[in-house]
């Protein structure tokens, strides 16, 4: 909900760190200047992570988002200065690659770059060494060199964004223990601490690895893990020498993924000397209840003993990679504590359960004031300007939050932190953690499982290996390869021919009930859904911008009942969040419940679908009986089910949901029914493949908040004849400067997956969003955010280096006139 900024409206941060004090500059700069930072420690080093961080900035990330925090922290913290040196040591970044492997992901991390909007250049062996001599060269396959990295200054930014802070306001309070959270009808009131209570509208922890101890103050879960992670310091090494002397580094930051390595330097009044970072040893957990307080502390309560034999074989990478070492020593060094997720990105946003109360958790030097700017937005306007989705607190499964699931989790991502992880790639534990009533048949059927908010999901199955044998397919480069299988194009051709079965289990869905709950979903929704019971309406969630917060399918059951298909834990939030009395009928007319868990759902498409599922029902299921985008209550054979004439597939066919008790049955039943029509069962390969030749777009990938319908290609879903959320934002918007866009790549045999730059005219005008081969056209099908084009228009995308030539096309590519669906 949109707010207007107020200079009355209390906040009390918690933590004076990197995110504490930028978020108090970013507070105070919009308007909200009664602000009050709450510190444990002394300041302005209170001990916590940003008291020993490196200060590492590589801005490029396969995540836009995250890419453009650091973006913004590399603007701001260049824009400060303390004692007359700059917040940030413009130094520029060099990733290094001793393996084919790595050096094929530089090319892809190269493409990610132009992608987003950072400067980068892929470099030889001896252009490497130039920029780094101490460098063996001939251990290297290339770099990757960003000049616009560099290394934060984190303490020095701390003090700079207080002052500015308390010059419009702020102030900053150190040696306050947060010992309780006050609240009162659901919403935060005030913090206590050991010298006094402050009362507040808002409260922020921005605690770092405490996070989940003032969290459980105020009752609200806070999914972090901290880790210690180790870093030491060389001797003076008389190897390095300061390039430039207004500044404390000289050469770009180092990284060595290949062995989870990284360098900086460090020069002082002693000399320079290197700092070398691991994340080569075990995983070590830290309680942060059992961390001493500052004074308690040897050094500081982040810094622990450094454990030399976890080092060890660092230290010996160190020198293979920079011989000159072998004559140097460690002479220090310590175990850092920081915060790790189940997923490796921050937790922000607001609680539900107790409102007023923020998170602004598991960020990291490198995104802090993009990350402040972003929260301050989000307080003080209603909402960031970046789409935050893959940072929202409200991402994470129920079954994602236990205990032991972010230990397993968070611990495995500090393993993989400089990994070269293919974008497919599932993590290996816990598995299988949720799984559909049709588990069992699928192992029998030989699936091929990856992993997607915990649940089991097929990408394609074994048994259909021998549909495969003679299929004409171009070769694969080893890296759209990985997790793909010739038998994906054999089931899209299955469902293109006959008729297959598609686990949709996974996918959201809510019930809304109560007299209040057409009102209530027609003012959040863009379409009409005053339709009688038994239609389905494709609509829209949009903020108050305009911005498309979620697609969705609402199909009305009965006068009062509605079942929503959406996409994120995110949807129910939000829904709760604007529902009368938070979603509960009582006094509010509206009561929101997801049903997920205990259902199950059936897709069922292709040519012969009707063949298929009306004989195991007497209800009418002829085109006539049951139109496209309609929903009855039925039964097929002994199952009770809803089914909806929907098709993400582009092929006449039905989703089928049932009781998860009832899920099985419901899978032989279709099964057996299917043998004489020759079902499969299909996995979300063929699936991906199918809905790309229909345009259909996919929630988090093709369109977030920081898209528009019309630009997006959903406009047709926005009836502005009614009243919505967003509605009056778009009618501000004028002609969209960009559009996601339909491209065919005009090699039959290229591939590409998606977040490759696309170039026109030579130069960087967009990045892909989804892409797969679509095995009905023969050619691989990309969608990308470019400015509006012609169709016929040649561009360019970026696949590991090569540019790859592709055409503009309209859309939908497949069956324009939708006479598959609708016979």
């Amino acid at each position: 909900m949109s707010r207007t900024p107020a200079k009355s409206s209390r906040v009390v941060v918690i933590g004076a760190g990197i995110v504490g004090c930028s978020l108090a500059d970013e507070l105070t700069a919009r308007g909200w200047t009664d602000v009050t930072v709450l510190e444990q420690g002394p300041l302005p080093a209170p001990g916590g992570s940003t008291s020993h961080a490196p200060g590492l900035v590589f801005q490029t990330s396969p995540s836009k988002t995250m890419t453009e925090f650091a973006a913004y922290t590399v603007r701001k913290f260049g824009s400060l200065e303390v004692d007359g040196q700059s917040c940030f040591d413009q130094v520029g970044g060099l990733e290094i690659a001793t393996t084919e492997a790595r050096w094929a992901d530089l090319h892809r991390k190269a493409g990610l770059a132009a992608s987003w909007g950072v400067r980068g250049e892929l470099l030889t062996p001896r252009q490497c060494k130039q920029l780094w001599p101490m460098l063996d060269a001939t251990r290297l396959h290339g770099g990757l060199h960003t000049p616009d990295d560099g290394l934060a200054r984190a303490l020095p930014a701390c003090r700079a964004q207080m002052a500015r802070a308390e010059g419009r306001g702020a102030r900053f309070l150190e040696r306050h223990t947060v010992t309780g959270i006050e609240r009162a009808d659901g919403h935060v009131t005030g913090v206590v601490t050991d010298r006094g209570t402050f009362p507040a509208d808002h409260v922020v922890t921005a605690a770092g690895f405490w996070g989940p101890v003032i969290g459980a103050l105020a009752g609200v879960d806070v999914p972090l893990l901290p880790l210690a992670h180790q870093y030491a310091k060389t001797e003076p090494l008389p190897e390095l020498t300061v390039n430039d002397p207004r500044t404390r580094a000289g050469r770009p930051i180092l990284r060595f993924q290949d062995r989870d390595l990284y360098f900086r330097e460090h020069t002082d009044a002693a000399g320079s000397r290197l700092g070398i970072g691991s994340y080569a040893h075990r995983p070590m957990p830290v309680d942060p209840r059992a961390v001493p307080a500052f004074d308690d502390a040897p050094v500081m309560p982040s810094s622990l003993p450094f454990t030399e034999e976890d080092f060890a074989p660092s230290w010996q990478d160190s020198i293979g990679l920079l011989p000159a070492l072998g004559e140097s020593r460690v002479a220090e060094g310590f175990n850092g504590v920081f915060s790790f997720t189940p997923d490796g990105m921050p937790v922000l946003g607001e609680s539900r359960e107790l409102r007023g109360f923020w998170l602004a958790e598991a960020v990291w030097v490198t995104h802090s004031a993009g990350v402040a700017k972003a929260v301050a937005e989000w307080m003080t306007d209603g909402r960031p300007a970046t789409d935050i989705h893959e940072c929202d607190l409200s991402r994470f499964e129920d079954a994602q939050r236990s205990p032991a699931y972010l230990a397993e989790r968070g611990a495995q991502n500090f393993v993989e932190v400089y990994d070269v992880i293919h974008p497919l790639q599932p993590m290996e534990r816990p598995r299988p953690l949720r799984t559909s009533p049709f588990y069992a048949r699928q192992q029998e059927l030989g699936a091929y499982f990856l992993e997607g908010g915990g649940w089991e999901r097929p990408h394609w199955y074994e048994a259909n290996a021998p549909l495969a044998e003679g299929l004409q397919l171009p070769e694969r480069d080893a890296w759209s390869a990985r997790y793909w299988s010739p038998i994906a194009a054999a089931e899209a051709r299955a469902t293109r021919e006959k008729v297959a079965l598609y686990d949709m289990t996974p996918l959201r869905r809510l019930e809304v009930t109560g007299p209040g709950a057409l009102d209530f979903l027609d003012r959040m929704t863009t379409n009409n859904l005053r339709k009688k019971p038994g239609a389905v309406t494709y609509t829209l969630l949009l903020d108050e911008t305009g911005g498309i917060r979620s697609d969705l399918t609402v199909a009305r059951l009965a006068p009062d009942r509605f079942q929503v298909g959406a996409n994120s834990p995110a949807d129910l939030d939000w829904l709760l969040r604007h529902a009368p009395s938070g979603g509960a009928e009582s006094g509010g007319g509206v009561h929101i419940k997801d049903i997920t868990s205990g259902t199950c759902c059936i897709g069922v498409w292709g040519p012969l679908a009707r063949d298929l599922v009306q004989p195991l029902t007497r209800d009418d299921f002829s085109h006539e009986g049951f139109g496209y985008f309609r929903a009855k209550h039925t039964y097929l054979g002994h199952v009770p089910v809803t089914a909806m004439r929907l098709s993400y597939v582009g092929e006449l066919g039905w989703e089928l949901y049932t009781t998860a008790d009832l899920g099985l049955r419901l899978w032989d039943t279709l099964w057996e029914a299917g043998r004489a029509h020759g079902v499969i069962a299909a996995g979300r390969s063929a699936f991906n493949s199918l809905r790309l030749e229909k345009g259909y777009r996919a929630w988090g990938t093709d369109m977030t908040t920081e898209h528009h319908p019309d630009e997006a290609g959903v406009g047709f879903a926005v009836r502005r004849d009614k009243d919505f959320v967003g509605r009056a934002a778009l009618e501000e918007h004028g002609t969209p400067a960009r559009k996601l866009t339909a491209l065919l790549l005009d090699d039959p045999a290229a591939h590409v997956l998606g977040k490759e730059p696309v170039h026109v005219d030579g130069a960087p005008a967009g990045y892909v969003t989804s892409a797969a081969y679509g095995y009905t056209l023969g050619r691989c099908i990309a969608y990308a955010w470019l400015p509006p084009l012609s169709t016929g228009t040649g561009v360019d995308i970026e696949y590991f280096g090569r540019k790859v030539p592709a055409t503009v096309a309209d859309e939908p590519l497949f069956d324009p006139k939708m006479t598959r669906i609708r016979r």
